[in-house]
């Protein structure tokens, strides 16, 4: 899909077509609150289940959306994607494990546990610097 230059942001949401995830999605809730923090009125075109099904689908040339930069990695450095430099963008959001409190974890678990803590920040650094890059 090749976008007019000098498209505004506003126009851009509402004039192009915007691919979303399903509904309960993380990245759904983050890209409908970051339109409604905006006022932007858009033309929503497809819903899909996946992240995988919507990079496809922008690959396609379908639409365009805000999606995890961890799942575009590889078309990004392809240079088969493009991040449309929009302000307020990207979304910054936090991930965290959660279980039943009643529930007692296996060893195993106890040991991913543990790893987290320990290791969460050389994790970040060595497997996700290159966000800071795009």
């Amino acid at each position: 899909m090749e976008l007019e230059k000098g498209l505004s942001r506003k126009k851009l949401f509402e004039e192009v077509p915007l691919i979303y995830r399903e509904q309960g999605s993380a990245t759904r809730n983050a890209m409908e609150l970051f339109i409604s923090n905006n006022n932007f009125s858009v033309r929503k075109t497809i819903e899909l289940t996946s992240n995988e099904a919507v990079k496809q689908a922008v690959l396609s040339g379908l639409g365009c959306s805000i999606m995890p930069l961890i799942g575009i990695r590889n078309e990004l450095r392809n240079k088969e994607l493009q991040i449309l430099p929009v302000e307020g963008l990207p979304i910054s959001t936090e991930w965290n494990l959660i279980w039943l409190k009643s529930k007692k974890l296996s060893p195993a678990a106890l040991a991913y546990l543990e790893f987290l803590k320990e290791e969460k920040d050389r994790v970040i650094g060595e497997q996700f610097a290159w966000v800071d890059t795009v």
